[in-house]
C-alpha cells in the first residue's frame, strides 16, 4: 500500500475519532482541543491533495483562530471546570436522526460520482496571479470566501462568548 493511501486513512481516522469525541465530551476545554485535532488533519488531507492554500488558510483560520479564541474565552471566563450537561434521549435520537439522514444524502452522491481523472498539467504561478487571485470576485478568486470565512470567525466569536457566559 502507498504512503498517501495510509496516511489518508491515518488523516481519516483521526477527524473520525476526534470529531466523535469532540461532541461526546462533557468537557469544554477538552472538547476545543479536540476540534483543533480535526481541524488540523483536515489541513493534513489539504496537504496531500496538493492544496497548499486551503490548507494553509485551515491552519490560520480554523485550527489558529477559532480553536485559540475558544480556549482564551474558555479560560478567561473560569469556565474551565464546568461539564455540559448530559443531553435527553431525545436530543440524542433527533442528532443521531439528522447524522444518520446527512449520511444517507451525501454517501450515495459522493459513491454515484465518478470522479474522472484530469490530465492538465499544473499551471504557473507567480506573485501577481496570486494577488490578482486574492483579490478576484470571479473564477479562482478568493474575495468572496474570505468574506464568508470572517463571517464564520465573528459568529464562532459570538457563540464562544455565549457557551462562556452561559449559566451567569
Amino acid at each position: 500500500m502507498a504512503t498517501n493511501v495510509i496516511m489518508f486513512y491515518l488523516f481519516s481516522a483521526v477527524i473520525i475519532i476526534f470529531a466523535l469525541l469532540s461532541i461526546t465530551t462533557r468537557r469544554i476545554l477538552r472538547a476545543a482541543v479536540y476540534l483543533l485535532f480535526v481541524l488540523v488533519a483536515t489541513a493534513g488531507i489539504y496537504f496531500m491533495l496538493q492544496y497548499q492554500f486551503l490548507a494553509a488558510v485551515q491552519l490560520t483560520l480554523y485550527a489558529g483562530g477559532i480553536v485559540v479564541l475558544i480556549i482564551f474565552s474558555i479560560l478567561l471566563t473560569h469556565q474551565i471546570n464546568n461539564k455540559f450537561e448530559v443531553p435527553g434521549v431525545g436530543k440524542i435520537l433527533l442528532g443521531a436522526g439528522v447524522a444518520i439522514a446527512g449520511a444517507a444524502l451525501t454517501i450515495p452522491a459522493i459513491l454515484s460520482y465518478p470522479f474522472p481523472a484530469v490530465a492538465q498539467h499544473a499551471l504557473d504561478v507567480n506573485m501577481q496571479t496570486i494577488g490578482i487571485g486574492l483579490l478576484h470576485t470571479g473564477k479562482n478568486g478568493y474575495a468572496l470566501p474570505f468574506e464568508v470565512i470572517s463571517i464564520l470567525l465573528l459568529a464562532s466569536m459570538i457563540g464562544a462568548i455565549v457557551i462562556a457566559k452561559k449559566g451567569k
